[in-house]
């Protein structure tokens, strides 16, 4: 990207010669003028690349033109929605059904954020474009450009999170998410490679602009971990990240293409909906739980006590050591058992835990999700959705929206074909 030009000026009437860095800022200036007097898009273009800065302005070009066109509409349809929903909500008893009520209060709520959004969209369309006029009102002005930038970055993130957000319609999708990553057994390569899943988890979610916060990890001998928990409090968490669920291998191999032992590692993720509101009701037996409260003897242990559910029905066991109390720890795993629960009993298509087949229970180590290869080829492949990336470092770095995406669309396509 081309160095933000400096301008000098000098003095009328001076007879100190002027510096070479003067000589090229004004080079620059009749350039930014060249644009302004350009009646053909191409002669602008062409002074854009001598400045270096035409990549920069298309990119802001296409946010504004995508988001034109996309968004007059789908501000108009939710706003016939949430008009439509108002009068459904003022013509309906509240109290003769409190369920269905809930329901449209819900549904009322989601489109006016999606309003409001849509309006916030199109302040920012037009700050871009306000922006970009002021940049080449005189001599260009690249740091004007890169403020445009950013906002057209804005824009094209507020408009994908508008589109992801038509499609996470399944259950618990727009809630919390919190994501469970478990290094596989026997490998310190795993542990570290685990650690590495969680920082990639972490760095994704503040690009979202929230980041997520780690409410427990377990460090190894190794210099890795063996678990973490990340809990991500924000809208739509869950629906992002529900296709994470399962194995994700690491994959290093020789020359030839053969792998040998250590050339591999594997960590289990597992997600489930970490609740923003008011949780679902479920109803769990007492006499259906073993409670425990082990210690393994380390510092850690000491000053996070941990406690140990197991739900003897389905085998599950959940944990939670994150808290300074036994008795919050109790809660937050007793929570986290519900989570589990809710989210089989869906998968399943029963309508309460008590019909969950413990046989039909998936086991994340039996999903293999994603494989990350780093020699002798860098390569990303998504085993559910076929997607391949060639940028593994960029995906390490947080930058896993086209995964997400690709899961979301395949999940709607499924849905769609029922």
């Amino acid at each position: 990207m081309a160095a933000e030009p400096s301008f000098v000026r000098v003095p009328a009437g001076s007879s100190r010669a002027c510096p070479r860095k003067y000589h090229k800022n004004t080079s620059a200036q009749r350039l930014g003028f060249a644009v302004r007097a350009s009646h053909s898009t191409d002669d602008k273009d062409r002074v854009y690349k001598q400045l270096g800065l035409f990549s920069l302005k298309k990119k802001i070009e296409d946010a504004i033109l995508r988001a034109e066109t996309l968004a007059p509409t789908a501000l108009d349809l939710e706003e016939e929605r949430w008009i439509k929903q108002e009068a459904m909500l003022r013509d309906y008893n509240l109290w003769d059904d409190p369920v269905k009520s809930n329901e449209v209060l819900v549904k009322l709520a989601g489109i006016t954020k999606a309003v409001d959004s849509l309006k916030d969209l199109k302040y920012k369309v037009e700050e871009a474009k306000l922006i970009t006029q002021l940049a080449e009102m005189d001599a260009i002005d690249y740091g004007l450009f890169k403020q445009a930038y950013t906002v057209s970055l804005d824009v094209s993130k507020c408009l994908h999170q508008y589109e992801m957000s038509k499609l996470l319609t399944e259950p618990y999708d727009m809630e919390g998410a919190c994501m469970f990553i478990k290094a596989g057994y026997g490998s310190t390569y795993s542990e570290i490679w685990a650690e590495q899943l969680l920082s990639m988890y972490t760095k994704w979610a503040e690009k979202q602009g929230y980041g997520g916060r780690l409410v427990e990890k377990r460090l190894s001998i190794s210099g890795g971990i063996s678990s973490a928990i990340i809990e991500f409090e924000f809208e739509y968490a869950y629906g992002y990240l529900m296709g994470e669920k399962g194995v994700h291998q690491m994959i290093r191999s020789s020359l030839d293409g053969s792998h040998h032992e250590g050339s591999s590692a594997t960590a289990s993720v597992n997600v489930v909906p970490l609740f923003l509101g008011t949780s679902p009701e479920v109803q769990i037996n007492d006499d259906d739980l073993i409670i425990s409260f082990p210690s393994f003897g380390d510092k850690q242990s000491l000053t996070e006590p941990m406690v140990c559910i197991q739900h003897i029905p389905t085998g599950i066991t959940v944990e939670s050591s994150g808290e300074r109390s036994c008795f919050t720890n109790k809660i937050k795993a007793i929570n986290r058992l519900k989570a589990k629960l809710l989210v089989i009993a869906d998968e399943q298509g029963v309508r309460d835990v008590e019909s969950i087949r413990r046989d039909g229970i998936a086991d994340p180590w039996q999903t293999e999700v994603r494989r990350y290869m780093s020699h002798p080829h860098k390569l990303v492949h998504d085993l559910k959705t076929g997607l391949q990336l060639p940028h593994l470092n960029s995906v390490l770095n947080g930058n896993i929206e086209a995964l997400i995406g690709a899961h979301i669309s395949t999940r709607r396509s499924s849905t769609d074909s029922i």
